[in-house]
């Protein structure tokens, strides 16, 4: 069986920490399959408001999700502090891939690697967009 395999380019642009809550956790007692997407969205949402765009305000469009991967690596537990760090990869005429390492760095644990697939996207004519160029500018670590 051929397993997901998520690799990071060198650089993240962003990171956060979340917090694993009680309502994340499955069955198991360890971090929930569909949580992982939760936990992603909100970090997906924290960076792009540190861009200064939102997913239906995306520097002149709106972005929809076209694909998700996720690569587990190990569980996920009730209170533990989630570093998450994203990555841009792959931008294209239509929009980009967004990468996440979602990790305990208190004990040195990765917990998930996902990829998504942002796609831009007009919600009035419900047809895929251009990427603005603009929004290039932001997306791409800065020049050292």
């Amino acid at each position: 069986m051929a397993r997901i395999k998520i690799e990071f380019p060198e650089l993240f642009v962003f990171e956060t920490r979340l917090r694993i809550r009680v309502y994340d956790l499955n069955y198991g007692a360890h971090l929930a399959n569909q949580s992982v997407q939760s936990l992603i969205h909100e970090a997906r949402m924290r960076f792009l408001e540190s861009i200064g765009a939102s997913e239906l305000s995306f520097f002149g469009t709106s972005l929809i999700m076209a694909d998700a991967a996720i690569q587990f690596r190990a569980e996920g537990f009730w209170g533990e502090e989630v570093l998450v760090q994203i990555a841009v990869q792959d931008i294209s005429r239509n929009g980009f891939d967004l990468l996440y390492k979602l990790s305990v760095p208190s004990q040195n644990k990765e917990i998930a690697r996902v990829k998504t697939a942002m796609v831009c996207f007009n919600y009035e004519t419900r047809k895929v967009a251009g990427l603005p160029e603009s929004a290039q500018m932001h997306l791409l670590p800065p020049k050292s």
